[in-house]
């Protein structure tokens, strides 16, 4: 933490050389602050990135409803992060999309936000979710720039759209796999029709459920 704040980095993760550092929460800024030659674009259109998403989004409240409520208080492995936060947050993800595309910042809180006081039960937060997949499909069917080249405020930086929505598609996907994985190995649970490899094609996930 004291090199972050010697750094003036607020949040991780960051990459840096010498006093000079750059957020990595895009991959593009890290290519061009290595000097590396390489394509980082986004390898699905703005309209295929949709489609994943909502496959995301819908098999994220089919297996949270097969959740216990008392299992929501839970940690997930090493994280300071309850099962109930969690799946909150994979939803919350999206939401932070939308707002971003009609002109709010993206700020690092729609990341960090917990569930609301009300939102206690699975069966809650799954229809949240819910609410969240039928947004986001009707915001796409009436957004304007479907090119995806719109610029978007984040907190790493003014992107295009494009790259907002494949990062929120495969982080919000990313979390699916690790519920999925928490089911299996720590619930006992047989996840209701998860998502293959195939599902997930042509998204930059990393190879591993968890590090």
């Amino acid at each position: 933490m004291a090199l972050l704040q010697s750094l003036g980095a607020k949040s991780v993760p960051i990459v840096s050389k010498g006093d000079a550092f750059v957020f990595a929460q895009s991959i593009s800024n890290v290519a061009e602050f290595l000097d590396l030659d390489v394509d980082t674009s986004p390898q699905l259109s703005p309209k295929a990135l949709i489609g994943k998403y909502d496959m995301i989004l819908e098999a994220a409240a089919r297996h949270i409803r097969q959740i216990p409520d008392d299992r929501l208080g839970g940690q997930i492995l090493d994280r300071d992060r309850t099962y109930r936060e969690l799946t909150y947050h994979v939803f919350r993800i999206a939401e932070g999309l939308m707002d971003s595309a009609n002109g709010a910042e993206l700020t690092y809180s729609y990341y960090s936000d917990i569930p609301p006081a009300e939102m206690q039960t699975i069966e809650q937060i799954a229809s949240f979710g819910d609410d969240v997949r039928a947004r986001l499909n009707a915001w796409w069917d009436g957004y304007s720039h479907k090119d995806g080249k719109a610029i978007v405020d984040t907190y790493f930086g003014k992107k295009p759209l494009h790259e907002v929505l494949e990062r929120s598609t495969w982080h919000s996907g990313q979390h699916v796999r690790q519920i999925v994985m928490a089911m299996t190995e720590f619930m006992g649970i047989t996840p209701e029709n998860p998502l293959t490899d195939e599902d997930f094609a042509g998204l930059p996930l990393p190879e591993k459920v968890w590090d």
